[in-house]
């Protein structure tokens, strides 16, 4: 993703990401320009995947659709994931 100049959507629904695989699609998206869909759900991405994840969506300007259902997130990972949304002027 870090290099991707074609793809606009990623569905990676239910493949156990877990944190780690979530930290790594957040540094991705800080500098990606043209994933326009991710689709994250059942990924056992848990607080610590969507506090990376909000942090990558304060620099990503591209991004209209975050999937996360079924993450097993909490409520530190939710706030801060709605930060992010706040300061993020393409996510609906």
């Amino acid at each position: 993703l870090e290099k991707n100049s074609t793809l606009t959507t990623l569905d990676l629904w239910g493949n156990k990401i877990g944190p780690d695989g979530a930290s790594k699609l957040a540094a991705a998206l800080e500098t990606n320009s043209t994933l326009m869909n991710l689709y994250l759900g059942v990924n056992k991405i848990g607080d610590e995947g969507a506090s990376k994840l909000a942090a990558a969506l304060e620099k990503n300007s591209k991004l209209t659709t975050l999937e996360l259902q079924g993450n097993e997130i909490g409520d530190e990972g939710a706030s801060k994931l709605a930060a992010a949304v706040e300061k993020n002027s393409t996510l609906a």
